[in-house]
């Protein structure tokens, strides 16, 4: 892409974006280029998209990461979030073409999404968790990665993710089981996976997720726990569905990276209205100055609909 088809590629992202917003009754910003601070220093967080937004899981087509590098360059992200599960290879070679093309393309590979279930009575099946996060710690390593996020896995009752979420990302325990079982497998588990992310300086965040990570008390009761600088928050701004600012509020003190949904189109499994001008306040009163993943789950085109959720995102994190 050239210089003047960008400019007009971001020009439009953020028209776009700013009409949708005075159609709500908000107030459009004058200038949508974010603000610049006298002394030259960066205002505000830099933006980052994670490939999931452009894939979702869909069945049709499996969108390689070094086809999301491209359409995240094109619309003006600072960095890229990989998804690992979208990786359809893992050798080295495909490892050092994707650094190389978002180096020449001006953006970091900020982080990687993990996925992991320690919540098992079977200690193999743990150990088999903590061996793939082990992994999935070194490959970003290789990919100069400083965090990935992980989970606590959940307990697997529900038939399907679309139950899951009808009952709110509350399941039942497996019989014979409590939440109380559970809390000390997934400490233990994590630990275990320390000293590997110490040696390759890549810090875990703990997602607020479905399972033990459902609520901000559960995320703050296993880092604490912990107490170890290389296992902090990884604040997913979507996945409070009740009361999320409070929520919200609780893990910012910890959170050293942000995955922030946006639902143009309406959500495949929910919708949220989130205020991120009030989210953006609640991280600037903990002054982050880290990463903002966008995470699309919108039923809208993803050529319309990440490029206004950039513009958004911008505005609304520039302070």
């Amino acid at each position: 892409m050239n210089i003047d088809r960008r400019k007009f590629v971001l020009r439009s992202a953020a028209a776009a974006a700013l009409g949708t917003l005075a159609m709500d009754g908000s107030e459009a910003a004058a200038d949508t280029e974010p603000k610049v601070d006298s002394s030259g220093a960066r205002p505000g967080c830099p933006i980052a998209v994670s490939t999931y937004s452009y894939w979702r899981y869909r069945a049709a087509e499996r969108m390689t990461i070094d086809r999301c590098i491209t359409l995240a360059a094109e619309m003006g992200f600072d960095a890229v979030e990989i998804l690992e599960k979208q990786m359809h290879r893992r050798d080295d070679a495909y490892i050092q073409q994707l650094k190389r093309q978002a180096f020449t393309a001006g953006m970091s590979i900020c982080g990687m999404s993990t996925h992991q279930d320690f919540v098992s009575p079977d200690a193999d099946e743990r150990a088999a968790n903590v061996k793939l996060t082990i992994d999935s710690i070194e490959l970003a390593y290789k990919f100069g990665a400083p965090t990935i996020r992980v989970n606590t896995g959940r307990w697997g009752t529900s038939r399907s993710f679309t139950e899951l979420m009808k009952n709110r990302g509350i399941e039942p325990p497996l019989e014979g089981y409590t939440e109380e079982d559970a809390f000390p497998w997934v400490i233990e588990s994590l630990e275990k996976c320390l000293p590997t992310a110490e040696r390759c300086g890549v810090v875990l965040g703990l997602e607020n997720h479905w399972g033990l990570g459902l609520t901000p008390e559960g995320v703050l009761r296993i880092v604490d726990a912990i107490d170890s600088p290389w296992l902090q928050v990884t604040m997913d701004t979507g996945n409070f569905l009740e009361d999320p600012y409070t929520r919200l509020e609780k893990l910012a003190p910890k959170t050293v990276f942000v995955q922030a949904k946006t639902y143009y189109g309406g959500g495949t499994w929910y919708t949220l209205d989130l205020d991120y001008d009030r989210i953006a306040k609640i991280l600037r009163e903990q002054d982050y100055r880290g990463y903002i993943s966008l995470e699309f789950e919108g039923r809208e085109d993803a050529r319309t609909a990440i490029p206004k959720s950039l513009a958004m995102l911008r505005r609304a994190f520039s302070f």
